[in-house]
């Protein structure tokens, strides 16, 4: 097995170093040593893949998706205390799946046009062990987190806790949504 340091760098790996030098300016009186030429090893002699094509180091990227953010502590302390309390309430107990989803998508964005900033989503408990014919049970109380990470909703979720135990507990969710004019294309 051949050590790391032993191992010639490809085509690629040279392209981007290159690609990288070019863009760091040299302490003075200092030069960028030009990259080594391309000395391909004997046994690659398969066809490699083309580098993508890098931005110019002045292009910043966005990231795609806003990260998310846990409940302020004032907050979380206000809702447990019964002084605040949800805007907006939605159910999903005993639907399936795709209906779930389909519903909460909907109540999601319907809400965040109307303003909502706290909302809240019942998903019940589930119990332990599966239903009989081997359903699982619990399934919501599983993937409605799951679903507020995806893409379609990230742009309006700012963040999600598990309720106090006035309003459902661990069968519950407080999704925190952004304002209109916050929301990420």
């Amino acid at each position: 097995m051949r050590k790391r340091r032993d191992r010639a760098l490809s085509e690629e790996e040279i392209a981007v170093w290159a690609h990288v030098a070019r863009s760091v300016k040299p302490f003075s009186g200092r030069t960028i040593p030009e990259p080594a030429p391309i000395v391909s090893p004997p046994e690659a002699e398969a066809p490699q893949a083309v580098a993508p094509s890098l931005p110019p180091p002045s292009v910043v990227r966005k990231p795609a998706l806003a990260p998310l953010v846990p409940l302020e502590r004032r907050t979380l302390q206000a809702l447990r205390r019964g002084r605040q309390g949800p805007e907006a309430v939605i159910d999903l107990h005993g639907l399936r799946q795709d209906e779930a989803h389909d519903r909460l998508r909907a109540f999601l964005h319907r809400e965040h046009r109307e303003g909502a900033r706290l909302v809240l989503v019942i998903t019940g408990k589930g119990a332990a062990g599966t239903m009989f014919g081997g359903e699982e049970r619990g399934v919501l109380k599983r993937v409605v987190p799951h679903w507020l990470r995806l893409p379609d909703l990230r742009p309006i979720v700012m963040g999600f806790e598990d309720a106090a135990l006035n309003h459902g507990g661990t069968g519950a969710l407080y999704v925190r949504l952004r304002r209109a004019k916050e929301a990420v294309p």
